[in-house]
């Protein structure tokens, strides 16, 4: 029988060998070979997944926390390569291994013609690979490498097809920005590294609550907290990861990347990653009140400003990005008002339900010749009704339509933001509350649009329209099954329990989870508990808004766009951010390495140095060449004015 040691180093191995495998070989293996080796790879890890995940949540196994070699040592600080798993790893391996195995099957479908068939599939199962070292590790430098191992993959993804102009500005922004995020990040682990002493999270946190109280000094005079300083800058890394506002704008664009990895980064990957982070450094985020107000108001902002976004996107896999948005900030608000546990959970049913949306938006543009404008499209649930109802349920999922898994999640989040006494939590409640109509209003606007009313298209795509072959379709249906009852099967294992008792740390004045256990008593009558609510009836007021605009009066909306135009502006222009960036950062950048380039390449190193080098030496050898002349009076003429001097010196003397 294998070790547990073992069994959690196949875990993570085996993607990175199928993905070697596939990447190294490409040119040589056949197609076939190219996925099921990586199918296989990402296969095992799944199932030994579930395995940890049962012994972890039925066999209450102890917490597993060691070190498998030493890979540096620099005075007293030791890094170290090592596995921390306990209920918070088990949960992400699952849903990381689970959702990934399905995008490698809904490939083979959706990349069948794409010359680079073996290539993608040595990245998604490389990058599978790189989550798993991020969420298993136990120590600061671990999680650096796999935080920066996602950022490395994705951009490869993203940008995987490379001839395509956008698909380059695409990965360059979500490299730029997400660098943007993870030098705070570095930061925070440099200031861990120099006042904790040591990279371990056991040993961190431990010295946590010796080190709350004290202060450094940022600026002359300006005195701030060291776990507020170290928190901040940790979750300025998240911003870029988990894609917040301001530090949002690279993943809309990532949708220029093939379909599975939109549903791969959006569900379960890389855009978790800082939603992880934080819940993991629940220890040190309780001690900073200052850092949860931070991180609960972000979270707001982007919950609701980016789900309004989404209600004007054409682009049908866009509407959904911009749910991911809105959705990530959901989970962040949970994480700053300290229902850490709540947070994972909506990550958890989220992860289903978004990549079944995400795959359904694949198994539509398949369908439709890859054409992902909406306006283009409608009537689809007859030519594609697996996609559709599939579609239908992620949705529902979505907008938390009771008994579905995104229900008991958002709802309890929802609430547990309204127990808070953060400060901001207030305007967290309502930013969430009011993103619960966006979000059902921004969903059903793209079921209706897509699926319902009259065809859009033209005869040749309805002569070819037909449902997605089986190995697309396949994962639609596994993918819907979860998302309906993930949620009630789990919530009480996951929330109510000790399940995370081990892993995520609250302070008895923040605890928001002992309201909510108190409330709950079963899933049915959550049901009827949340009836009193006002949750249920925004969602159902959304829903009735996206059917009344968009499929039984679809004139109307034009008309609300040429009352608003300026909103409707704001909102295409996603507030203005892109071309913020573009002018102050991009532009500022261009416009300074122009400056400089004048400066120091033209002025000092052409103009000087070079040039100027070049000219001197002309200057001087014009001058010198007339004391070579080659005639010989003028030699002995120089030679008798050189003896005179000499014997004018020497009487002198």
């Amino acid at each position: 029988m294998l070790s547990m040691e073992k069994i959690y180093l196949a875990i993570a191995l085996s993607p990175l060998a199928g993905s070697l495998i596939a990447g190294l070989f490409c040119r040589r293996l056949p197609r076939a070979a190219a996925h099921w080796v990586t199918i296989i790879g990402v296969g095992i890890a799944f199932g030994l997944s579930v395995l940890v995940l049962h012994d972890v949540l039925i066999n209450k196994a102890p917490v597993y926390n060691q070190t498998l070699y030493t890979w540096a040592a620099v005075g007293s600080l030791v890094f170290e390569i090592g596995f921390l798993i306990d209920g918070l790893t088990a949960v992400m391996i699952t849903v990381v291994t689970g959702v990934s195995l399905l995008v490698h099957i809904y490939t083979i479908g959706y990349m069948h013609d794409d010359p680079g068939y073996n290539r993608f599939f040595s990245y998604i199962s490389l990058f599978t690979f790189a989550m798993l070292m991020l969420v298993m590790s136990n120590n600061f430098l671990q999680l650096f490498f796999g935080w920066e191992a996602v950022g490395l993959v994705s951009y490869l993804l993203i940008g995987f097809w490379f001839k395509r102009p956008t698909a380059i500005f695409a990965n360059m922004k979500a490299f730029i920005v997400n660098r943007v995020g993870d030098f705070g990040f570095l930061l925070g682990i440099a200031a861990i590294a120099y006042y904790f002493g040591s990279m371990d999270y056991a040993a961190v946190f431990r010295q946590v609550p010796d080190l709350a109280g004290q202060n450094i000094m940022l600026f002359d005079g300006v005195q701030w907290s060291l776990i507020t300083v170290i928190c901040t800058l940790l979750f300025i890394g998240a911003m870029g990861k988990s894609a917040q506002v301001p530090l949002h704008v690279w993943l809309p664009d990532s949708m220029e990347g093939p379909t599975p990895i939109s549903a791969l980064i959006h569900a379960a990957t890389m855009v978790t990653a800082g939603v992880f982070m934080v819940a993991r450094m629940s220890p040190l985020f309780e001690y900073s009140e200052a850092a949860l107000s931070f991180v609960l108001l972000i979270g707001a902002a982007t919950a609701f400003f980016m789900g309004l976004i989404g209600i004007v996107q054409n682009d049908i896999k866009r509407v959904v990005a911009y749910s991911t948005l809105s959705q990530l900030g959901y989970m962040t608000v949970a994480l700053g008002v300290s229902a850490y546990s709540v947070a994972i959970f909506h990550l958890m049913t989220h992860a289903f339900f978004k990549a079944l949306l995400f795959l359904a938006a694949g198994s539509v543009i398949i369908g439709m010749h890859h054409e992902q404008d909406m306006r283009k499209m409608g009537g689809l649930r007859k030519f594609m009704p697996v996609t559709y109802w599939t579609c239908l349920i992620g949705s529902l999922a979505l907008i938390g339509f009771p008994g579905f898994s995104g229900f008991y999640s958002k709802d309890l989040l929802i609430e547990a933001v309204h127990y808070s006494t953060i400060p901001g939590a207030g305007i967290a409640y309502w930013a969430v509350l009011s993103g619960v109509f966006v979000t059902a209003l921004y969903s059903f606007r793209m079921l209706f649009i897509a699926f319902h009313g009259k065809p859009r298209f033209d005869q040749h795509t309805r002569e070819h329209l037909h449902e997605s072959p089986w190995v697309v379709t396949a994962p639609l249906i596994l993918l819907a099954i979860p998302s309906v009852i993930i949620g009630g099967l789990s919530v009480e294992l996951l929330l109510f329990g000790d399940y995370f008792n081990s892993s995520i740390t609250v302070l008895p004045e923040h605890n928001v989870i002992a309201p909510l256990r108190d409330m709950y008593h079963g899933p049915f009558n959550f049901i009827l508990h949340a009836l009193g609510g006002p949750a249920i009836y925004l969602a159902a007021a959304g829903v009735f808004a996206a059917w009344y605009l968009y499929w039984k009066n679809p004139g109307l909306p034009d008309t609300f766009r040429q009352r608003l135009q300026w909103l409707y502006q704001v909102l295409l222009r996603k507030y203005g951010f892109d071309e913020f960036y573009q002018f102050v950062f991009a532009g500022g950048s261009k416009r300074l390495a122009n400056r400089l380039w004048r400066t120091g390449d033209v002025l000092l190193v052409d103009g000087l140095i070079v040039n100027g080098s070049a000219k001197m030496v002309g200057f001087c050898s014009r001058i010198i060449r007339h004391l070579q002349t080659g005639y010989l009076f003028h030699y002995a003429f120089a030679m008798i004015i050189g003896l005179l001097a000499l014997l004018s010196w020497v009487v002198w003397r």
